[in-house]
Parts: C-alpha cells; sequence; structure tokens
C-alpha cells in the first residue's frame, strides 16, 4: 500500500553514471507551470548523475498529444540514447483526459518497441491540479526526476545487454 504522506521521488537504489548518455526532453507546453517544474527536475537529475548540459537536447511541444510524434522525431533525427516525454493532463468534465493519456500511453509504448530505444513516460495523469503540484516539486516529489532516473537506467541496462551478447557463447547443439 502506498503511503501517500512519502516523497515517491526518493531512490534508494544505485543509479549508473549518465557521463556518456544523451537525452531528448519533449515537454508539453500545456499546464506549463507544471510541466516546467518536470522539466527542471529532470535536468537537474541528468546533471546530477553525470550527464553534460550540450548531452541534453530539450524540445517543446504545444500539448501531451503532440509528445509522441517528438519522440519519434528524436528518434528519427537525433543520436539521443533515450526520449523522456514530460506532460500532464488533468482530469475535467469530459472524456479528454482519458483520450489523452491513452494515446501517450500507447504511442510512447509502441516507438519504444519500434525504435529498440527507452521512451520514458513522464506524464502526470490527475484529478485535480493540486495532485499535479504535490508531483512536480511538492510533497511527494518530482516525477520529472523519476523520469529522469528511469531513463538513465534503462539506457545502462540497454548498453549493459548489447555489451553482454558480443560475449555470449551459442552452443551449437546439433538441431536435425
Amino acid at each position: 500500500m502506498i503511503d501517500l504522506k512519502k516523497n515517491l521521488s526518493y531512490i534508494d537504489v544505485e543509479i549508473p553514471s549518465a557521463k556518456d548518455m544523451k537525452f531528448g526532453i519533449a515537454v508539453a507546453n500545456w499546464n506549463n507551470q507544471i510541466t516546467d517544474k518536470l522539466l527542471e527536475g529532470a535536468v537537474n537529475t541528468l546533471l546530477k548523475y553525470g550527464c553534460s548540459e550540450e548531452n541534453i537536447i530539450i524540445k517543446r511541444v504545444p500539448g501531451t498529444f503532440e509528445l509522441t510524434l517528438c519522440a519519434q522525431l528524436f528518434a528519427e533525427n537525433t543520436d539521443v540514447d533515450a526520449v523522456i516525454a514530460l506532460g500532464c493532463v488533468i482530469q475535467g468534465d469530459t472524456r479528454h483526459f482519458d483520450f489523452i493519456c491513452q494515446s501517450v500511453t500507447e504511442g510512447l509504448t509502441q516507438l519504444t518497441i519500434t525504435w529498440d530505444m527507452p521512451m520514458i513516460f513522464g506524464v502526470l495523469t490527475t484529478n485535480t491540479l493540486e495532485q499535479a503540484q504535490d508531483r512536480c516539486g511538492g510533497k511527494l516529489g518530482n516525477k520529472g526526476d523519476e523520469a529522469a532516473v528511469t531513463a538513465i537506467q534503462m539506457v545502462a541496462l540497454q548498453k549493459d545487454l548489447r555489451r553482454d551478447s558480443g560475449n555470449m557463447i551459442i552452443e551449437d547443439e546439433g538441431v536435425n
């Protein structure tokens, strides 16, 4: 059970160095009082773990829905190791919330698989503005921090597995 008073951004594992990693950050302008704080958290976390400023590319898009295309454009046109998508969708009176959240989730998942590149979901999907504020540097931490740590961990995992696969010995069982 989750402790709602706990800072959800607290990381209790060793984080790899991001020294030789390059990241694209797609950030939505919609709800920018929230997304700017998510961006600040993500950038500060990447820098904290050794990523250089020149290896962080930030692109802004109008809203959360557009994050998926921006992530694809990063994959197609840059040499980033991972993309961090930052947005904020707050529940309203219509089903718009459901459509946007589902589209971005599915879009980023599909891009991850298609491009063999970590596409990190750093999108707040909250019921209220207060909940969003609690998760962008408030009492529950900063989802931008969490997204950056996830990106670093996934890039490190991908590099480790690729390096390890070159050292694997596959024995021929003599299948007839």
